[in-house]
């Protein structure tokens, strides 16, 4: 491992998982998601060519899968054209340090999320006294320390255009982090969330390994930011998106998107922000 790059002293295998892990889905001809454990990795790309992009990195300790995974749908020793990232925290950077050392590729998130991946800041505590249930409760035992990935990671362009991603614009929807992103194609419609909103109650343990679908906020226990959450959301719903894919849960798309999203917008403050927690007020 390069000793430019390193995780924080605190990072290993978490023991969560949940049915969909391992499964992949594709939702469009050029958009792949795929379960690791209790979160989502997204491949952007037409199969078997050389023009894709992974978005997020997934669990500590996924490498393998993740290239087994991005080797089944574009070929033997295929690797990405760069890893977009939607946030730093720990299960979307898992792998990141493994898969940037196979791969010699560079990898690009948010200026303001930086910090936490270039060793200088830690992120929040993790709230266990958040309202939820068992996820919230274990969220202690979750990585928080910053990641270094040396001068392999690049801020995203000011444009809002996203590298190696044709048609693509970053959307900046803090709340869940100051930097995280969440990206849309406009001739489509197709958003990738990461976790400004999601599509399973990640705070329950129970809903988290049956991945039983409903829109929710982004997961309690590690949203420090309320009201920028709310105000992503908004954001987000603006634009309409017919498909989507987010950080946990199933892909979302339709009718069902369209609605529970509005719903989401008008009841944010009752379905999504904890009526307490350390980050509520």
């Amino acid at each position: 491992m390069d000793k430019q790059m390193n995780y924080g002293s605190d990072y290993k295998y978490i023991p969560v998982t949940s049915i969909e892990s391992g499964i992949g889905t594709e939702v469009l001809p050029d958009l792949f998601s795929h379960t690791i454990q209790i979160v989502n990795i997204h491949l952007i790309g037409q199969p078997k060519t050389t023009e894709f992009v992974l978005v997020d990195a997934g669990m500590p300790d996924s490498a393998e899968e993740i290239i087994s995974v991005v080797e089944s749908r574009f070929g033997a020793n295929s690797r990405p054209k760069a890893i977009i990232l939607t946030h730093g925290h720990f299960d979307h950077v898992g792998a990141v340090i493994e898969l940037v050392n196979r791969w010699e590729v560079p990898v690009y998130a948010h200026e303001l999320e930086l910090p936490f991946l270039t060793g200088n800041r830690s992120y929040p505590e993790p709230d266990p006294t958040v309202e939820g249930g068992m996820v919230a409760k274990m969220s202690p035992l979750f990585p928080n320390e910053p990641i270094n990935l040396g001068n392999n990671i690049h801020p995203l362009p000011s444009d809002g255009s996203v590298p190696a991603m044709q048609g693509f614009k970053w959307i900046h929807t803090p709340g869940h982090s100051p930097g995280h992103v969440s990206l849309f194609r406009e001739t489509d419609k197709s958003l990738i969330a990461g976790d400004a909103f999601v599509t399973v109650k990640q705070e329950y343990l129970y809903k988290v390994i049956t991945q039983e679908q409903e829109i929710s906020g982004p997961p309690r226990y590690l949203t420090t930011d309320w009201k920028s959450a709310k105000e992503s959301v908004i954001k987000l719903a603006a634009l309409k998106p017919t498909v989507a894919v987010t950080g946990h849960g199933l892909p979302m798309s339709g009718e069902l998107l369209t609605e529970s999203l509005n719903t989401l917008v008008e009841h944010f403050d009752e379905m999504a922000k904890p009526d307490y927690g350390r980050y509520v007020n």
